[in-house]
């Protein structure tokens, strides 16, 4: 139970921290200085800095000069932040409790950082809050490492055992390459410890796709001929054991998630009440005069994580079984005259920001397809799958680019994977930005595809 209430310490942490915040300022502050907008502004300024800090980075193996050097850094920001506020919004004021109220709130916060970091400690060595562990393939260094974990309890580690192409009859030896996929199907496990020198590249590349599909934390252990990426940080264990962490994805970043969440719904209340509040009606009337049946098309797509949602677009053909089958092809008979203006303005999709508010979709991501025509498509590209890592989009890199519409040869639908896995593994908000820039500037240009 306490193992779960911990899960998320960086959430935990962070509405703890703004709490003790307010809370000084409340008490402290002089009351006539008090207001919503100070609050508000110290809060968010809190939670940015905090993101650009790292401050809320603290892993199992952080140290305590670590520990300290975070909230030096964090502390030193937020002191320019709140004084800032003053010289911005209080210009010449003299308020005489700053200087109070900030000692006391950097000193509450850096009081409860260290309890807190102390307390999981404690929490771990109690067999509480422990990540399951195992190694594949093993040399001098794995050995310290067991050790390390099997000493330091406090570091919340549970070593499984270890998988290995040489067969031993170690206690702990667990299986070769093959027993350690179906070992990985059958176990939670959390992170996996791979010895480089002991493995091909191939070996790695194969290791690395799987943790990264199935949530599981990827860490090399290099040997001295080791050179590092950009796509790996080095993590100190203890004074000699060096590990190379593979990076996490932007989306395996839950502060990157938030701020694409904020900007899905930010943009999509926008549209809903500036752009479709009158343009729905509009659209309804012209679509009901001219063919039977409802304004709206639902549709069942596929979304996050391959589970299916509802989703929403006005009708642009006239009633046919083909509907949920069949992408629409060029001068295709089943689309009405209204239903080829409003494809090819790409106004048929503007009820999926209905979907994005719901959170089934996202403003920017891999188009959701039909479950029929993707289970085609799983057969043509590998990593398909890999698509379903995010929500699905009303718009997309693929799109932009010119992979939209009917998928006329394989190619095509290779070419919109390898752009959707692209965009997934690069993400940025300026990226979706970018893209949402580039989509209203082609449905003001046209598009060839766009039938």
């Amino acid at each position: 139970m306490i193992s779960k209430l911990i899960k998320n310490t960086y959430i935990l942490l962070l509405i703890v921290d703004l709490l003790l915040i307010n809370i000084v300022v409340y008490f402290v502050f002089e009351k006539i200085h008090q207001s919503l907008q100070f609050n508000a502004y110290i809060s968010v300024f809190w939670c940015v800095t905090s993101i650009f800090t790292n401050y809320y980075k603290v892993y199992r193996f952080t140290n305590f000069y670590r520990l300290l050097r975070l909230t030096v850094v964090q502390a030193l920001f937020f002191t320019l932040g709140f004084f800032a506020y003053f010289g911005i919004f209080k210009e010449g004021e003299v308020v005489n409790t700053q200087f109070k109220t900030l000692i006391i709130t950097l000193g509450s916060l850096a009081l409860f950082k260290l309890i807190s970091f102390l307390i999981l400690k404690k929490i771990r060595q109690f067999g509480s809050n422990f990540k399951k562990v195992i190694f594949f393939e093993k040399d001098d260094t794995t050995k310290k490492m067991i050790k390390l974990f099997q000493n330091r309890a406090s570091l919340g580690y549970s070593f499984l055992g270890y998988f290995s192409n040489k067969i031993t009859d170690d206690s702990n030896y667990l299986g070769n390459e093959s027993e350690l996929y179906d070992f990985l199907k059958l176990n939670e496990i959390d992170e996996i410890y791979a010895t480089l020198s002991n493995l091909k590249k191939a070996q790695v590349k194969k290791l690395t796709k799987y943790t990264s599909l199935h949530n599981i934390t990827l860490k090399l252990i290099p040997d001295s001929k080791e050179f590092y990426s950009k796509s790996r940080n080095v993590e100190f264990y203890d004074d000699t054991l060096k590990v190379l962490s593979v990076k996490k994805l932007p989306f395996d970043l839950i502060e990157n998630r938030i701020i694409k969440r904020v900007f899905d719904i930010l943009f999509s209340s926008f549209v809903c009440l500036f752009i479709i509040s009158w343009l729905y009606p509009v659209l309804w009337i012209l679509i009901k005069i001219e063919s039977r049946g409802p304004a709206i098309f639902k549709q069942e797509r596929e979304g996050f994580n391959g589970n299916e949602f509802v989703c929403y677009k006005f009708r642009s053909m006239y009633i046919n079984k083909q509907a949920n089958k069949v992408h629409a092809i060029k001068n295709d008979s089943r689309i009405t005259p209204i239903g080829k203006f409003i494809r090819k303005t790409s106004l048929d999709e503007i009820p999926q920001f209905f979907n994005v508010l719901l959170g089934d979709m996202s403003v920017v991501g891999p188009r959701p397809h039909l479950e029929s025509l993707a289970l085609e498509y799983q057969k043509d590209v590998d990593n398909y799958l890999e698509r379903h890592a995010v929500k699905p989009g009303i718009t997309g890199l693929a799109q932009i680019s010119g992979y939209r519409g009917e998928i006329k040869k394989k190619s095509d639908i290779k070419n919109r994977v390898r752009l959707d896995i692209f965009y997934i593994e690069n993400w940025s908000f300026m990226l979706d930005i970018k893209i949402v820039v580039s989509t209203v500037l082609n449905v003001f240009k046209g598009d060839e595809n766009a039938y």
